[in-house]
C-alpha cells in the first residue's frame, strides 16, 4: 500500500516534464542483465516486477540521486541573479529598473531550453547529458566570479545573467531522464522527489547569498558564484561516475507537434504560467521588491536576504499538497480556488503596499509564495486527466481501442507538460518585466499588483468555463 507522501507526490507530478521520451523494450526472452558497456544500460525493463527487485531498483535509485543533486544545483544557478541584484548597490549605478531587467534574462533562456533539453535525454543518453548540462553551468559561474565589481558595464551583466539560463533546462532533462527509469506505479514518487530537489534550489542559492552577506559582506558579490563551481564540478564527476544510458531510449516522433495542435495545450500552458511563472517569477524578485518598497526597513542587502529565501521555499515545499488536494477534490476545482486565493494575496499585497503596512505586505507575499506551490501541484494533476477524458470518450465513441487510447493518452500527457513547463517557466519573465515597467512609470510596483490580480482572475476564468462550467462537452474527472 503507498505511503500518504507517496500519493501526495503521486499526484502532484504523474508524469515526466516532456515524457515524449521512451524506450524501445529489449527482444523477447531478454534475461535480466546488469551493465555491460560501461554506463549503458542494453537491458532495461522497470515493469518487468522481477527484473525490478533484482536489478532495476538500485540502479534507479543512484540515478535518482545524482539527477536529484545535478538539477538543484542547475535551479541554483538559474536562480543566481535573484541573489546577485542585491549585492549591486550604488557603486554599480544600477536602477530597479535595470535589475529587474538582470532577473528577467535568465528566466528567458531557461523556458527557451526547456524543450531542446528534453529531447537530448533520448539524443545524446541520460548520463551523458547530464554530465553536458552540469558542465555547462560553468558558463556563467566562472565569468561572475570573475568580472562581477564595480565598474564592470551593464552589458557585461547582461550577458552574464543570460548565460545564466542555462540552469533552467536543467530540470527538464532530468526529469525526463528519471521517468524513463521507473515503472509507472513509483514514477510520481521518484519525479516529486526530482522535481521538489531541483526546486529548492531556489531557496538554497539565497540562503547562501544570505551567508555571504552575513560574513564576507556585500562588497564581494563573486563569491556567491565561486561556492557554486566546486559544486558543479562535482556534479559532473557523480553523474560521470554513478549514472547510466539506458539504450532503447527514443523521441517519440511527432508528439510535440500533435499536441501543440491541441488547444488544451495552450489553455494549460496559460494556467502554468499563472502558478509555476508566478512561483519562479517572484523568486527572482522578491529581494529587490523589498528593497524598493520598503527602504527604510531593508536598507541593505542582508536585511532583505534574511527573508527572500522562505517564499520559494515553503513554494516547492506546499507543491505536493496541491497534487495531494487535487486528488482528492479534482484538479479544476482545486486550480480554482486556488486562483482565487492567489488574487486575494495579490490584493492583500496592493493594499499593503499602499498603506506601507510591511506585516500585511509579508504575509500577502508569502501567501502568493504558497499558492503559487500549490497550483503547480494542481495544474499538473489536471493534465493527466484531461487525456484519460479525451481516451474515455475515443474509446466509448469506437474511435480508438483501449489501449490504443491510453497509449495516446501518455504520449500527448507528456508532450503537453513539456511544453506548458516550457511556457510556464516564460511566466516568470513576465513577472519580473511587470515589475520594472511598474516601478520605471510609476516608481511603486502598484501596477504590476494589478496586472498579476487581473490575470488570476483571467486564470480563473478560462478554468471555470472549460473544465467545470457544466456542459455536455466538459470532461469528466479533470
Amino acid at each position: 500500500m503507498s505511503t500518504a507522501a507517496d500519493a501526495v507526490t503521486t499526484t502532484a507530478v504523474a508524469t515526466a516534464d516532456a515524457a515524449t521520451t521512451i524506450v524501445t523494450p529489449p527482444a523477447a526472452g531478454a534475461e535480466a542483465t546488469r551493465p555491460t558497456r560501461g554506463h549503458q544500460l542494453d537491458d532495461w525493463r522497470p515493469e518487468d516486477p522481477t527484473f525490478w527487485r533484482t536489478t532495476g531498483a538500485p540502479i534507479a535509485r543512484r540515478n535518482l540521486m545524482v539527477s536529484i543533486a545535478s538539477e538543484h544545483i542547475g535551479f541554483s544557478v538559474w536562480s543566481l541573479w535573484s541573489v546577485m541584484v542585491l549585492f549591486l548597490g550604488p557603486s554599480y549605478g544600477i536602477d530597479p529598473a535595470g535589475k529587474f531587467l538582470l532577473t528577467a534574462v535568465p528566466t528567458l533562456l531557461g523556458s527557451a531550453l526547456r524543450l531542446p533539453y528534453t529531447l537530448a535525454v533520448a539524443r545524446f543518453g541520460g548520463r551523458n547529458w547530464t554530465i553536458v548540462s552540469a558542465l555547462l553551468l560553468l558558463l556563467p559561474t566562472i565569468p561572475m566570479a570573475i568580472l562581477i565589481e564595480p565598474g564592470v558595464s551593464y552589458g557585461t551583466l547582461m550577458v552574464l545573467a543570460c548565460l545564466a539560463g542555462v540552469g533552467g533546462g536543467n530540470f527538464a532533462s532530468s526529469m525526463a531522464n528519471i521517468n524513463l527509469f521507473y515503472p509507472q506505479r513509483l514514477k510520481g514518487w521518484a519525479l516529486g522527489l526530482n522535481a521538489g530537489g531541483g526546486n529548492i534550489g531556489v531557496a538554497a542559492v539565497q540562503l547562501v547569498g544570505l551567508a555571504v552577506l552575513a560574513t564576507a559582506g556585500a562588497a564581494y558579490p563573486r563569491l556567491v558564484p565561486m561556492v557554486y563551481i566546486p559544486l558543479i564540478v562535482l556534479a559532473a564527476i557523480g553523474s560521470a561516475r554513478y549514472m547510466d544510458n539506458i539504450t532503447g531510449a527514443r523521441n517519440e516522433k511527432g508528439a510535440i507537434r500533435e499536441a501543440a495542435r491541441d488547444p488544451h495545450t495552450w489553455i494549460m500552458s496559460l494556467l502554468y504560467i499563472g502558478t509555476f511563472g508566478s512561483f519562479i517569477g517572484f523568486g527572482f524578485a522578491f529581494g529587490q521588491v523589498l528593497q524598493v518598497q520598503f527602504r527604510a526597513q531593508f536598507a541593505t542587502p542582508i536585511d532583505a536576504a534574511y527573508l527572500t529565501f522562505l517564499g520559494p521555499l515553503v513554494g516547492s515545499l506546499i507543491r505536493p499538497v496541491g497534487g495531494w488536494l487535487a486528488d482528492r477534490f479534482g484538479g479544476a476545482l482545486v486550480t480554482l480556488w486556488n486562483f482565487a486565493a492567489m488574487a486575494t494575496g495579490a490584493g492583500l499585497v496592493y493594499f499593503a503596499s499602499r498603506e506601507r503596512s510591511l506585516p500585511l505586505y509579508l504575509i500577502g507575499f508569502i501567501g502568493l509564495f504558497v499558492f503559487s506551490g500549490v497550483g503547480n501541484g494542481s495544474t499538473y494533476k489536471m493534465i493527466p486527466a484531461i487525456f484519460r477524458a479525451k481516451a474515455a470518450s475515443a474509446v466509448a465513441s469506437g474511435r480508438l481501442d483501449a489501449e490504443a487510447a491510453q497509449r495516446r493518452a501518455w504520449r500527448l500527457s507528456g508532450a503537453l507538460i513539456g511544453i506548458a513547463g516550457a511556457v510556464g517557466a516564460f511566466g516568470g519573465v513576465l513577472v519580473n518585466i511587470a515589475f520594472r515597467q511598474s516601478f520605471l512609470t510609476y516608481q511603486t510596483a502598484d501596477a504590476a499588483y494589478l496586472t498579476f490580480i487581473v490575470w488570476y482572475a483571467i486564470c480563473l476564468a478560462l478554468t471555470w468555463v472549460v473544465y467545470l462550467r457544466p456542459s455536455r462537452h466538459r470532461l469528466a474527472g479533470v
